[in-house]
C-alpha cells in the first residue's frame, strides 16, 4: 500500500485528488495540508511514502516545504512530486536540486496521476518529455555559461553514459534514447541507473539539473 499526503491551498483540489487516489486498491490518502508548514509537520507525522507538493501556497511555499522535508538524511524522506500548471512556476528548478521527483501537471488526466503516484514510490522520477523540454526552454532563455573544464565528478561515467546523460538533459525518452544509441530500451535503462549510482543522484530529474549545472550540455545545443 502507498501512502499519500497531499498539500495543496485548494480545498477542492485536495478533495479531488484525494477521491481519485484513494479509489485505487494499492493507494491510500492517508493526510492532506492547506500550506507548507502544515505539510511538512504531517508528514513528520504521518510518514507517507509521497507528497504530492503544490508550489504555491501560503505560510510557506512548496518549494520551502520540500527543502525541510529532504534536507535531513536522517529523518524519512517521502518522495515529493511538485504540483504545477502548465507554465512552468519558477521555483521547480529550486525543488528539483532540493530533491524533489518531479513534476506533475494540474490538468493531467486522472489515469497519469494515479501512474505518477505509483512510478514515483517505486523510486523512480516523473519528468516526462515534454515538461523536460520546457526545462530546457527555460535553461535556453539563459544566458550560456563561459567555457569551463569538464567537471571531475563526471569523469566516473564511461562514454556512453556520458552520452546516455546528454540525451537525458535534451528531453528524450528511454525509448528515443534506445532509437538514436540503436540499443534495447532495458539497455538504456541500465546505463541510467548505472549514471544515478555514480553522480549521487536520486532521479532522472536531477540528472537533467546536473547536466546543465556542469556545462556537460549547453542552452540551446
Amino acid at each position: 500500500m502507498i501512502k499519500i499526503l497531499i498539500a495543496d491551498d485548494q480545498a477542492m483540489v485536495r478533495e479531488g485528488f484525494g477521491a481519485l487516489l484513494a479509489a485505487q486498491p494499492d493507494l491510500l490518502v492517508v493526510g492532506a495540508a492547506a500550506d507548507g508548514a502544515q505539510a511538512v509537520a504531517e508528514t513528520r507525522r504521518l510518514d507517507p511514502d509521497v507528497v504530492l507538493m503544490d508550489v504555491r501556497m501560503p505560510v510557506m511555499d512548496g518549494l520551502e516545504a520540500t527543502r525541510r522535508l529532504l534536507a535531513d538524511p536522517a529523518a524519512s524522506r517521502p518522495r515529493v512530486l511538485i504540483l504545477t500548471t502548465f507554465d512552468l512556476d519558477d521555483y521547480v528548478f529550486e525543488a528539483l536540486r532540493a530533491g524533489a521527483s518531479g513534476f506533475l501537471l494540474k490538468d493531467a488526466p486522472a489515469a497519469d496521476l494515479v501512474q505518477a503516484v505509483r512510478v514515483v514510490a517505486a523510486g523512480e522520477a516523473l519528468l516526462a518529455p515534454s515538461v523536460t523540454r520546457r526545462l530546457i526552454a527555460e535553461f535556453t532563455a539563459r544566458p550560456a555559461p563561459r567555457e569551463r573544464p569538464r567537471p571531475t565528478v563526471l569523469n566516473a561515467l564511461t562514454a556512453r553514459e556520458t552520452e546516455v546523460l546528454r540525451l537525458i538533459a535534451r528531453g528524450r525518452s528511454n525509448a528515443e534514447i534506445a532509437a538514436d544509441l540503436v540499443v534495447a530500451e532495458q539497455t538504456v535503462k541500465t546505463h541510467i541507473g548505472r549514471i544515478l549510482a555514480k553522480l549521487a543522484l536520486r532521479d532522472r530529474a536531477q540528472a537533467v539539473v546536473l547536466a546543465y549545472e556542469t556545462g556537460l550540455i549547453s542552452p540551446g545545443e
